[in-house]
């Protein structure tokens, strides 16, 4: 065990900046900093941290905490080995005691498998160099393809000794469980029961992850064999699909670079590591996933794909478009000259030589896709040139940025002599199917309680469009249509909104939709969006004195907060320690052992997640009930006091279901009935008008009077089928 004032020279040490800047790309915004969360696949970064407060927290997911926190959670390790890990980044020497058998025993199976891992590299980089058939096959292999020695050691490149049984024997000798070995992919057994080394024979191509850890193995066969390349199979360590091979190596540069180069094999990053292009990874020869592209996104907005000039390169080119432009990364291709690889390429010129072909070559993905589909036949043949008008015309769709996409159609509509608008029409038909898919899969998943496997940042409605309430500013003639101050048939339906407002003013529930940006709005933030958008005011003096000091506390607010939620973290750190003592106090088994301290961490994260959602819920309310204006603080005492009254919809669901955990469908349903009866008013006024027009024999102001009317029954049809409810006519 670390003593505690050991434990407490390490927290005092760790920089929370620096600590979370070893996993996210941060950019300064004013005294804190932002990122892409390292928890969750995101585009639009919702990650803050906060050097003066030594805290970081997502706005999204809600992870975050102290750097031991952001440890624990990033690397998966336990509060003790997330302190060693700091320790060893800031060279704080750390005196342990020996373990005990009993506590050796209480490792888990993921850390018995890095151990194993580790292990395993050791001996294979051992081999290559230590004994004569790693020198003379391995190592003779790696030098006659220009590997340097600089290289070699970077990327702990091994070999694996041809004999069948060697790893097997030295892990017997070691004292290692072969099933584990077996589990990670190093050990096979025989049809008649013998155990044999995996990639025997092999030069290895160690696989590290974002924090250095040794997850897995790639292996090239050098005597002519079946499979050129083996890797270790997906493990409790390895899910292929969220690891890339280089990035451990890469981090750094690609952060310093704002930069990053995507190529296909192992030797393509070492190759183009060592002539001095060092912010490069490989995808390993898999279609690009949702988990590879956040990896780089929380590192770079900048990709470069690099692919040989020859058809197969050009295939692969292509492969993932739309996926990677769905994460609002700026994506470029570069094809190399026809017989060349990155890493034959990178081995004749020197990375200047390389960095001005990358610049004068390297080609907007859109651009490139439409060069390569608009060739002399699809121009010939009118099938093939649909074809690619709307191959190119769903990438379009899934770019984020309404401004970059209407770049793109006025170039795809240039290139392939297409009208504009017939692009944009299409364009704007896709996305919309676009964004309904994605609302299933996000329903789908919600319903299924696993968010898993929701798609990361699915696109938004797009933010183009008017609103229902500017659609409806646009046809008032503003003076003469707005409502009367404090209008009586108002007041219960602000009162509502307001209500929300003081309850969970501060509470984060709503996306935002505005250019495409995917943080999280509060719920005063989302009224107010709403609102203005509409050019729509509360009438009631006192609910709106309530709204103004809610907005103008905000910064004071966010203060609070994160001093209650550094407390609350350093509780939490507190709680635990107590914890994991009385556990390890305890004559439990292994397995007893590990659950305990699972249910342990689950409770402290319930009990985080409830202190801190207490608190944004009582603040403002004691903020109101405390303030100095007689109107404001006695007006938020009655409403406080009060009870929402709700539609029988949640009548039979208990009380938190009913409104804190339903705000996101009760709060846009309460806006939605107060323009519904805004749009009453405004046809009431305009059947009146029409009634006195027609007596008067006026034609013209009939017919402009008509057209409004049509319009606004047209708007109160669409509010009525976002509230639910049936359409009436007016009295």
């Amino acid at each position: 065990m670390i003593d505690q004032a050991t434990a407490q020279r390490i927290k005092d040490a760790a920089d929370i900046v620096e600590v979370v800047s070893d996993y996210v790309h941060l950019i300064r915004r004013g005294q804190n900093y932002m990122g892409l969360c390292p928890f969750h696949n995101e585009r639009t970064p919702s990650f803050s941290v906060s050097r003066k407060r030594n805290f970081c927290y997502c706005f999204s997911c809600k992870k975050g905490g102290s750097p031991v926190n952001f440890i624990m959670n990033k690397e998966g390790l336990s509060y003790h080995e997330a302190l060693l890990h700091l320790a060893r980044k800031y060279g704080i020497e750390v005196k342990e005691r020996e373990l005990t058998d009993e506590e050796r025993q209480r490792q888990t199976e993921r850390e018995a498998m890095l151990v194993a891992n580790e292990w395993a590299m050791n001996l294979m980089e051992k081999d290559l160099k230590d004994t004569d058939e790693g020198r003379d096959v391995g190592l003779s292999y790696l030098t006659q393809r220009g590997v340097t020695d600089e290289a070699v050691k970077a990327f702990h490149l091994g070999y694996a000794l041809d004999n069948g049984s060697h790893l097997v024997s030295e892990a017997r000798k070691a004292g290692f469980d072969l099933n584990v070995l077996k589990t990670l992919g190093l050990v096979g057994t025989s049809q008649q029961g013998t155990d044999y080394d995996r990639f025997r024979g092999r030069v290895i191509f160690p696989i590290l992850n974002n924090s250095g850890k040794v997850i897995a193995f790639g292996g090239r066969d050098l005597k002519g064999g079946l499979a050129k390349y083996i890797n270790s199979p997906e493990s409790q360590l390895y899910k292929k699909s969220n690891e890339l091979y280089g990035i451990f190596q890469a981090r750094a540069a690609i952060v310093k670079e704002s930069k990053c180069f995507l190529v296909e094999g192992y030797m393509d990053v070492i190759g183009m590591w060592q002539s001095g292009l060092k912010n490069v990874v490989a995808s390993s020869g898999t279609a690009l996933t949702d988990g590879q592209i956040a990896l780089i996104h929380r590192l770079t907005d900048n990709i470069t794909l690099i692919y040989d000039g020859d058809a197969a390169g050009i295939k692969a080119s292509l492969r993932g478009i739309d996926m990677l432009l769905s994460h609002k990364l700026n994506v470029k291709v570069l094809l190399l000259p026809d017989g060349d690889d990155p890493d034959s390429f990178a081995r004749k010129h020197t990375p200047e030589e390389f960095r001005q072909y990358v610049q004068e070559h390297e080609t907007d993905i859109i651009r490139f896709k439409i060069q390569v589909l608009l060739t002399s036949e699809t121009a010939l043949d009118p099938q093939k040139r649909i074809n690619a008008v709307n191959s190119v015309v769903e990438s379009i769709a899934h770019i984020p940025d309404p401004v970059a996409r209407d770049v793109y159609i006025q170039e795809c509509a240039r290139l392939l002599e297409v009208t504009e608008e017939s692009i944009a029409t299409s364009v704007g038909r896709a996305r919309d199917m676009l964004i309904q898919k994605w609302k299933k899969e996000r329903e789908w998943t919600r319903q299924r309680g696993d968010g898993s496997d929701i798609k990361p940042d699915a696109p938004q409605p797009e933010p183009g469009r008017p609103s229902i309430g500017q659609t409806v500013a646009r046809m008032e003639e503003k003076r003469a249509e707005r409502r009367e101050p404090g209008d009586i048939s108002f007041r219960p339906l602000e009162m509502s909104i307001i209500k929300y407002c003081i309850r969970y003013g501060y509470k984060e529930v709503f996306s935002t939709v505005e250019e495409d940006d995917d943080e999280l709005m509060n719920v005063l933030e989302y009224v107010e969006s709403e609102l203005d958008a509409d050019d729509i005011k509360f009438s009631i003096p006192e609910y709106a004195a309530i709204f103004r000091e809610l907005k103008r506390v905000k910064p004071e607010f966010d203060k609070a907060l994160f001093r209650r939620r550094s407390e609350i973290d350093a509780e939490k750190d507190e709680r635990r320690r107590h914890g994991i003592e009385e556990i390890a106090a305890s004559d439990l088994s292994v397995a007893q052992i590990n659950s305990r301290e699972q249910k342990l961490e689950k409770e402290l994260d319930d009990w985080a997640e409830e202190q801190v959602n207490e608190f944004i819920k009582v603040w403002p309310a004691r903020f109101l009930a405390s303030h100095e204006d007689d109107m404001v603080r006695d007006t938020a005492t009655e409403l406080l006091r009060q009870k929402h009254h709700l539609s029988n919809i949640y009548s039979n669901m208990p009380d938190s279901e009913r409104e804190e955990n339903r705000l996101d469908m009760l709060v846009p349903r309460a806006i939605m009935e107060w323009k519904s009866e805004i749009l009453n008013q405004q046809l009431r006024r305009l059947l009146r008008q029409f009634h006195d027009t027609a007596a008067n024999m006026d034609l013209e102001q009939e017919q402009r009077l008509q057209l409004k009317l049509n319009s606004i029954m047209h708007l109160r049809s669409l509010v009525a089928k976002e509230i639910g409810d049936r359409t009436l006519s007016p009295k």
